[in-house]
């Protein structure tokens, strides 16, 4: 013969109860964190992972464009002999109108 208390019943049931709604107040508040952070990120003007590697490969790509060029730039440079000037024609010298 088993001897169980109903109040020993009920407290058992209403514990079990309590845990699986505390469960879902869990949850629940978890989501609605998460919405609240997104929802504060979203007006910081962030930009997502996908476009930041995106901005970062073509910032690299255009360093290496930038340093291949330099050296092209330098290679040009001690190739051709020193800079050359353009030569200065002479200034035709003002004739001297006798006014006399």
């Amino acid at each position: 013969m088993q001897n169980q208390n109903p109040f020993f019943e009920d407290l058992s049931r209403m514990m079990s109860s309590m845990a699986g709604t505390m469960a879902g107040a869990g949850r629940e508040a978890e989501t609605r964190m998460r919405e609240k952070f997104r929802e504060m990120m979203g007006g910081m003007d962030m930009v997502s992972r996908e476009e930041f590697e995106a901005v970062k490969t073509l910032a690299s790509e255009a360093r290496a464009e930038i340093e291949a060029l330099k050296a092209e730039i330098e290679s040009l440079r001690t190739s051709t002999p020193t800079a050359a000037q353009p030569a200065r024609t002479p200034r035709a010298k003002a004739q001297k109108i006798d006014i006399s």
